[in-house]
């Protein structure tokens, strides 16, 4: 029996959790894999508003069944964690797509964090490996069981070019723009952890990344003039950019891809 293409796409029937759910690139997320028929289980920080994605997301799928789930965790915090992981395994729903989304990012307002390198923080470096690094480390191993007992199953990191490269410095000439060593170790590390993960959880699981390349976010305009002439397709990432490959790596599409990092860069790394 020959399987369609639009068999492969859908997510009917799957339950996917993503990370950092309310930022843009965690909205488009969201709403890309809504659209292809998951259920969501939406985190984010305290305090966080969910009722804009929420009412979004009804929109999308107004005639299909999908359920959404919001649920607050500081990922900072390993009792959160914990009590994330304890959740998941209990409600009966199962899981089959972790998105691990959430990050400190390089515009993150931390003190100690985007500034010259002799000026950042130890506790600042501390804090972006527990969320950036130790998080993923935790929600992969205590969803591994759920993963393995779903269809499909799948975890998707969402790392970054400057986990694969070094910051070219002459782009933040004349900016406060900053890069901070901190980010790019973390997502290096995610990088491999994905690597490690794929071979580990295989062949119950695939475990693949994305590093995104720079995304709009009205840098200040004399970076973004340098940032498309070094990128050859000219220009910044948009969140729609990575709708594509997210439905690609959450769906059967990708069944015999795993271990991989995308990156969706525009070509930045082709140089």
């Amino acid at each position: 029996m020959v399987t369609s293409f639009r068999q492969l796409m859908s997510l009917q029937g799957r339950r996917a959790l993503i990370t950092g759910a309310t930022g843009r690139l965690g909205a488009t997320i969201s709403e890309t894999l809504a659209e292809l028929g998951a259920d969501l289980v939406l985190v984010d920080r305290p305090g966080t508003v969910f009722d804009p994605l929420l009412q979004s997301l009804q929109i999308l799928t107004k005639s299909t069944s999908a359920a959404f789930q919001t649920i607050h965790c500081d990922l900072e915090r390993e009792e959160h964690r914990c009590d994330l992981i304890q959740t998941l395994g209990a409600d009966g729903q199962g899981l089959s797509v972790l998105i691990n989304n959430a990050a400190f990012l390089s515009n993150s307002d931390l003190q100690g964090w985007a500034v010259p390198f002799e000026q950042q923080s130890l506790e600042t470096w501390r804090r972006a490996l527990e969320v950036n690094l130790t998080a993923v480390f935790h929600l992969c191993q205590g969803l591994a069981s759920l993963l393995r007992s779903s269809p499909g199953s799948c975890i998707i990191n969402v790392a970054s070019i400057y986990g694969h490269h070094g910051p070219d410095w002459s782009l933040y000439e004349g900016t406060s723009m900053g890069n901070p060593a901190a980010y790019g170790a973390t997502k290096g590390g995610l990088i491999q952890l994905t690597r490690w993960l794929a071979t580990t959880l295989a062949p119950d699981v695939r475990v693949n990344g994305i590093s995104p390349g720079g995304i709009y976010r009205n840098q200040p305009e004399v970076f973004v003039q340098r940032y498309n002439q070094r990128t050859p397709m000219a220009r910044m990432a948009t969140e729609d950019d990575f709708r594509g490959v997210v439905g690609f790596l959450a769906s059967d599409l990708s069944s015999y891809v795993t271990g991989q990092v995308l990156q969706v860069d525009g070509g930045w790394s082709s140089w």
